[in-house]
């Protein structure tokens, strides 16, 4: 197993007197005895200081337009935020995700949930087809198990996921959304590809093989 520790990119940008845009970016950095992480750090260095370049750029730039052409003050300043949760963390393997977080004005902002799974001996991702088999019936009943954990939360919590929920979980899953836990792995999809922004990002179980 190795440690970790957060880092963290934080500023507050200003239009005149006015704060337009703030950024707060957290980001692993790992440290074993025994497996090198080098290379996994700067992974996620350079993932931090793009997200930094974009709100330092992009981001800030619409703040800026934004706080020009509107008389109403104080200014609704911009945000955003990036924060990631460990998930797995045992012997050479780590499971993470990191969630990101943007405020443009309006009711809410939106997240964007992305997520690795590393073999930390030889510094390289592990794929969903490492853990679970890929085969047309597995993936089939993986489909299976999504609507029926769906249905089971619509009998508790009506209105949680789209009417259209069976075709929108096929058209919408991707492979590469997945990380693990202990006992499990998740497989999840963004907000609004399923499910209306009340539920959040929706997360599924599904059974994992070949963990070491």
């Amino acid at each position: 197993m190795q440690t970790y520790c957060k880092m963290t990119l934080e500023h507050t940008m200003y239009y005149e007197d006015i704060a337009v845009l703030t950024y707060t970016i957290n980001y692993p950095c790992f440290t074993s005895s025994c497996c090198p992480v080098q290379n996994i750090n700067n992974f996620y260095y350079k993932e931090a200081k793009d997200r930094e370049d974009y709100c330092r750029t992009i981001l800030y730039r619409q703040a800026l337009e934004n706080a020009k052409a509107t008389q109403e003050r104080p200014f609704n300043s911009y945000e955003f935020v990036s924060a990631f949760t460990i998930t797995y963390n045992t012997k050479c393997m780590v499971s993470l995700y990191t969630d990101s977080y943007t405020y443009t004005g309006g009711a809410h902002g939106n997240t964007i949930r992305t997520s690795n799974t590393w073999n930390l001996r030889n510094g390289t991702f592990i794929q969903l087809g490492d853990v679970y088999p890929l085969t047309p019936d597995s993936l089939c009943r993986l489909r299976q198990s999504i609507e029926q954990q769906i249905a089971e939360r619509l009998q508790e919590n009506p209105g949680t996921y789209f009417d259209e929920f069976p075709f929108l979980t096929n058209e919408n899953l991707c492979l590469d959304n997945f990380y693990l836990e202990p006992c499990n792995g998740i497989l999840y999809y963004q907000q609004y590809e399923i499910a209306p922004y009340s539920t959040g990002i929706p997360t599924f179980c599904f059974p994992v093989w070949n963990i070491f």
